[in-house]
């Protein structure tokens, strides 16, 4: 068996770069200076003024010289491919895993497309299982022989992946109030080669995209009191919005749920080192154990960087993380630190007619589109260009019943089964410029904003409805208006 995790040092980035960075920083940086005030999404600091491919990569304007450090090894990281000993690359990949490196799901720090109809579930979209009940800190009970995250990858003769995601569609039609008929798509997950039996009709399965990235330094900025504020307003309006509550690994409390499609993590720190162990099988000091269920044999008989270190092989019980603490910190700062773009038209009668649209279906009461940021001494990491600024993110960042067609059936510590965290619409119109495509939803099933509208259910139903209602034109205007963002 070869020894799966020991790592290679990571190589610098070159002053060169780092130089030829922060000059293009400043370029944009004088650029959102100048906008309109209604296309500043972040303020001028955290508004880029990029809208190419590299919308979604644009750094922050104020980065002090040693954050500015981290943000190029973090980027380099997160694009860096995890191996297994004695390939080139960072070693510590797997035993089992979907993808090798960050920016495979995230490619260009974006949203990953939908799964083709018919085609096998990669670069990005995954499922998530689980059984009836909890754990001891609330979060889902994992299937007992495939984890809580099918894994599609396995170590190459040595370690099995435990087989294939396979994504069907079933078509369905919506008429719209003036007659215009929209057909809508439902995935359906289909496991095929399981290696370790099949997985029964109780467990519980939901199928992920991977989001886009920008802004997640601010979101997690806001005040958690901000929020519960906005979730008392809304149930005056009959939404009833409301906070996940999840654990708080490194803190070892409970703590408000921000991240993810049902804001089951708390911090971008703790979303990247879950997303280390779920999506490439590489241990952190806040999660420790691989992702070796006790039925997959050659998988825990594969020796761990967890139990090795350097070059001297393994060394019994003495624990060392595959994902050393200042690559988890770099990223995290990375990930933190990336510009909103800035919106787009803004002046165009047809957006601002749009916009009107927008508030009169009321998409604003859970898209709310204003929050701010606490203050310098309450915030929650080291971003200290964070504090104070007034961002459009279009999120509460609180959960609501989208009902059952929407509905995955599998709850998230609080999340029940039908209920999803209020996604962010800030930089969403820039996602087939950044991605290629412009698929949403957490299953990518939408395939542009007019559909994702439709799938509106539950809590939502009223707002979907206004919009079936609309003509023909108002449609096109708030829809044009969304994609402004």
């Amino acid at each position: 068996m070869a020894v799966k995790a020991i790592r290679r040092p990571r190589r610098q980035w070159s002053r060169g770069k780092t130089v030829s960075l922060f000059c293009a920083v400043l370029l944009l940086a004088g650029a959102a200076g100048t906008m309109h005030p209604d296309a500043l999404t972040a303020g001028t600091i955290w508004t880029s003024a990029e809208h190419s491919d590299t919308a979604y990569s644009i750094p922050i304007a104020q980065l002090s010289k040693k954050q500015g450090r981290r943000f190029a090894a973090g980027r380099e990281a997160f694009n860096e491919a995890w191996v297994v000993a004695p390939d080139p690359g960072v070693w510590g990949l797997g035993p089992t895993f979907n993808e090798d490196r960050c920016s495979h799901c995230h490619e260009a720090n974006g949203r990953s497309p939908a799964v083709a109809d018919g085609s096998e579930a990669v670069r990005g979209p995954l499922v998530r299982l689980s059984i009836a009940g909890t754990d001891e800190f609330g979060a889902p009970s994992p299937h007992p022989v495939y984890g809580d995250q099918f894994q599609n990858r396995g170590i190459e003769g040595r370690v099995p992946a435990e087989g294939k995601v396979i994504i069907n569609y079933a078509a369905r039609e919506v008429q719209l109030a003036d007659g215009e008929v929209i057909s809508l798509r439902k995935p359906d997950i289909e496991f095929a080669e399981l290696q370790f039996g099949e997985i029964a009709e109780p467990t519980m399965t939901s199928l992920r995209v991977a989001p886009q990235l920008v802004g997640l330094g601010l979101l997690e900025a806001v005040p958690e009191e901000t929020l519960l504020a906005i979730a008392k307003r809304q149930t005056k309006l009959g939404v009833s919005g409301r906070p996940n509550y999840v654990w708080d690994v490194e803190n070892e409390r409970r703590a408000m749920g921000r991240f993810g499609w049902k804001a089951n993590q708390p911090s971008v720190r703790q979303q990247v080192a879950a997303a280390f162990i779920g999506d490439i099988g590489a241990t952190t000091y806040l999660f420790q154990a691989e992702n070796c269920p006790a039925a997959q044999e050659e998988c825990n008989d594969t020796p761990s960087a967890a139990l090795c270190g350097g070059q001297g092989g393994c060394r019994g019980n003495t624990f060392r993380p595959e994902v050393n603490p200042s690559r988890l910190t770099n990223i995290s700062l990375y990930l933190r630190t990336l510009a909103v773009p800035a919106r787009r038209n803004v002046n165009d009668p047809a957006v601002r007619h749009g916009r009107e649209l927008f508030e009169q279906a009321q998409c604003s009461v859970c898209h709310v589109p204003e929050l701010k940021t606490a203050g310098a001494g309450q915030l929650p990491h080291d971003i200290k260009a964070a504090a104070e600024v007034t961002i459009r993110p279009y999120t509460d960042m609180l959960l609501h019943d989208m009902g059952p067609e929407l509905a995955d059936g599998r709850p998230d510590f609080e999340a029940s089964g039908s209920e999803w965290r209020t996604p962010p619409l800030w930089g969403i119109g820039l996602l087939r410029t950044v991605n290629g495509h412009s698929d949403l939803l957490h299953d990518g099933r939408a395939r542009n904003v007019t559909e994702a509208i439709l799938w509106h259910g539950g809590e939502a139903q009223a707002a979907r409805d206004r919009f079936r209602h609309m003509s023909s034109a108002d449609r096109a205007a708030l829809v044009k208006f969304v994609e402004s963002l």
